[in-house]
């Protein structure tokens, strides 16, 4: 049975209002939101609105304000109030499109596929690797197993030179030190992704299910994804996890798949979908994955964050179904992608993926 999924706002969630891009203003800050990568001129026009995923959003404002500047007469807003909260406007209509971190299931799925005309586009648009930060004095190569990853942040991997790190690295001096493992004091998609890898590719150790609250009593709690950086930063002997783009100049562990050590590159995370198996009975313009956290897949890194980008095959009007695809199209084009790489860290979408998507997107139309 697939781990449930928390109903939650991502990373960093955002306090402010909807993005709105469009026109010159939008062209400028293309240039610094989304570095070279620009969007073609699709001679659309008028206005659309989504809401959601808050750790989209980053890549989002990069994708509006060059999709906006290439199309001076197309608006696009969109507010990061949450996953939760960007299905719910979706699925009642209030938008044209959604951001989240979890695909739709049960009476949201139902409620989404009757707005929608029968069936409901559901693209992973954006993948960000989790990376396992530490801070420890001398030791700057550090690679741990799902079990053993799972044992220090269980707490029954107490000391850096147990044996179970040991045999990870041989050759390494280990300090007879204290481990300090950092988690999330807040409800975090960060935290329920992380304990899914701990619960698919450790079950023996980590017993709990996959949750958005920290499940395990000890260790250091922070808030949000800057605390627990700055909390790995400020100790020593210290290990958490993060989002890898925000993990600076923080030493970071890699993570033992199959008979390799992985690094949480954008490469290795993206490679996770393409041994991964759509979710059956979602249809076939839905392209959710069950994530296989406990692949053995050379190069690939299973610790990720996959955020959806939720849409209709079919709207009302021919204006919003050509906007919508205009966008889409961008958003998963080698320019988009790059883009949101360069804005947010993710990892670009495999051109295997791409190449299954765009047919999806193409056939965005007007009802009737």
């Amino acid at each position: 049975m697939r781990p449930k999924r928390a109903r939650i706002a991502a990373v960093g969630l955002a306090a402010g209002g909807a993005i709105v891009l469009a026109g010159c203003g939008a062209a400028n800050e293309g240039s610094s939101a989304g570095g070279e990568s620009s969007a073609p001129s699709s001679n659309v026009s008028g206005t659309i609105a989504g809401a959601g995923s808050s750790a989209q959003q980053a890549a989002m404002q990069a994708w509006i304000a060059n999709f906006t500047g290439a199309n001076p007469d197309a608006t696009v807003n969109y507010d990061p109030v949450g996953s939760g909260g960007g299905r719910t406007q979706f699925v009642e209509g209030g938008t044209a499109f959604a951001g989240s971190d979890a695909y739709l299931e049960g009476d949201q799925l139902e409620q989404a596929r009757s707005r929608c005309g029968g069936s409901v586009i559901e693209i992973p648009d954006y993948i960000s690797p989790i990376a396992l930060v530490y801070n420890l004095e001398g030791v700057d190569q550090l690679k741990l197993s799902p079990a053993t990853v799972a044992g220090i942040f269980n707490g029954s991997i107490t000391t850096w030179n147990a044996p179970e790190i040991a045999a990870d690295n041989p050759g390494v001096t280990l300090p007879d030190q204290r481990i300090a493992p950092v988690h999330r004091s807040d409800e975090s998609g960060t935290t329920e992704n992380f304990t899914e890898y701990l619960h698919a590719a450790a079950p023996d150790v980590w017993t709990n299910e996959a949750d958005g609250n920290w499940p395990v009593q000890g260790g250091e709690a922070a808030q949000g994804t800057s605390g627990v950086i700055g909390a790995v930063k400020a100790g020593n002997g210290t290990i958490g996890y993060a989002d890898a783009s925000q993990a600076g100049d923080l030493k970071v562990a890699q993570v033992k798949v199959g008979n390799e050590y992985v690094s949480p590159t954008p490469e290795a995370a993206a490679k996770i979908l393409e041994d991964s198996q759509r979710v059956e009975g979602q249809g076939d313009t839905s392209f959710a994955f069950d994530l296989k956290r406990d692949t053995t897949a050379s190069g690939t890194y299973p610790i990720v964050l996959v955020s959806y980008l939720i849409g209709c095959p079919q709207y009302q009007d021919a204006n919003t179904a050509n906007l919508v695809k205009a966008f889409f199209s961008y958003i998963v084009s080698p320019e988009g992608q790059q883009a949101a790489a360069q804005a947010a860290g993710s990892a670009p979408m495999t051109d295997t993926l791409r190449n299954q998507i765009t047919p999806v997107i193409d056939s965005i139309s007007a009802a009737g």
